[in-house]
């Protein structure tokens, strides 16, 4: 019996943009609607204990967080990490700020772009990879309204073309 080829479709981890060895556990997929991400870095998160165990279980919110230099460090402001129930007294403030682990010349840069009007730090995914919470920053530019309605009527219209492409 022959074998069936297998189409080239990505599935599981590699679809959502992930590499194979890391788990995404939050999306900001808001974002990438409001604004044009002009960069994206790679940071780690300064955690404690009971965080890391919830963001494993999942129980992580990044949509209404942002990044922000302060001190010649930067923070991720109003992420939500809920409390992990079974650490009981030892548990952590779900909303505190938290520190982003970078090096020095990649905090100058944001900094820069932070100073310039217009622009903004956005937390993009959360993800685990070997072990470790990171978090994927991106630089970005708000969109106007326009702009997001012309974005839309792209989409659907590749959309459209790749429908009828397969038929």
């Amino acid at each position: 019996m022959a074998k069936k080829k297998s189409k080239s479709r990505k599935r599981g981890a590699e679809a959502d943009g992930a590499r194979a060895n890391e788990r995404v556990v939050a999306r900001n997929r808001r974002a990438l609607h409001q604004y044009e991400i002009l960069r994206r870095y790679e940071a780690g998160l300064s955690l404690t204990g009971s965080e890391i165990k919830s963001i494993r279980a999942g129980r992580v919110s990044i949509q209404e967080a942002y990044c922000r230099p302060r001190g010649g460090e930067m923070l991720m402001i109003g992420a939500h990490i809920a409390r992990y129930e079974p650490s009981g007294q030892a548990n952590h403030e779900p909303t505190r700020d938290r520190r982003l682990l970078l090096h020095r010349r990649e905090i100058a840069q944001m900094e820069e772009s932070f100073a310039q009007k217009g622009l903004t730090l956005i937390p993009l995914k959360l993800f685990l990879t070997r072990g470790l919470a990171k978090l994927e920053i991106g630089v970005g530019r708000g969109r106007r309204v326009h702009e997001k309605r012309d974005r839309m009527a792209e989409r659907d219209a590749q959309r459209q073309i790749e429908r009828a492409l397969r038929r």
